[in-house]
């Protein structure tokens, strides 16, 4: 059944693209699929904030999943050693330094490159922080949860585990350094000079 509806799923959508794409085709209309004008004709702003709600959205939403995985262990475990506990930390205040890159520039004045580029780097840092935490998140509950069951049966255990449990959280940490190195280059929205040209999709 699963095989079945991920093969249905996957048909429609890809049906769906080539009698879009072919009646562009042909009715003379090709242009309007055009990935560049929608990237020019796009805000900045909107990458932006997209960037920094995807950072701060899949933080979470690792660290709720890892809670998630791990949370049956924890309790099992814990009737038999009521000691053992969880601790997880999100890592989306990152978002916080994000959001300091966005001032406020009149919509005529906001499509330059510098500002073009400023949106991209904090869509794409958010969106590879973000990323890493939830992987962060999953591989931690995962580890978590074993974890706490070797802990429950053999307290000595405990120091090893965390050895595995730091590899796991070290993929958010790489996430986190790498989105910071992609936005370090990126200024805040400025406006643009009167005499600086805006893109020609932009009325």
């Amino acid at each position: 059944m699963g095989l079945y509806s991920s093969y249905y799923t996957y048909g429609l959508s890809t049906f769906v693209t080539v009698v879009v794409a072919l009646y562009l085709l042909f009715t003379g209309s090709g242009e309007a699929f055009n990935v560049g004008q929608f990237l020019e004709e796009t805000s900045p702003y909107a990458w932006a904030s997209t960037g920094i709600g995807l950072c701060i959205g899949l933080s979470v939403l690792g660290a709720g999943w890892g809670i998630f995985v791990t949370g049956a262990s924890i309790i099992g475990g814990g009737v038999r050693a009521p000691r053992i506990r969880t601790k997880n930390l999100i890592r989306c205040i990152i978002g916080i330094v994000y959001s300091a890159r966005m001032s406020p520039v009149p919509d005529t004045l906001l499509y330059t490159r510098e500002n073009y580029f400023t949106g991209y780097a904090l869509f794409w840092g958010g969106l590879t922080v973000g990323a890493c935490n939830l992987l962060c998140g999953i591989c931690v509950g995962i580890a978590g949860s074993t974890a706490a069951l070797a802990d429950a049966a053999d307290p000595d255990l405990f120091v090893k585990i965390l050895i595995v449990e730091v590899f796991g959280s070290i993929l958010g940490l790489f996430g986190l350094i790498v989105g910071l190195l992609m936005v370090a280059q990126a200024s805040e929205f400025t406006a643009a000079a009167p005499a600086a040209a805006v893109s020609p999709f932009v009325h």
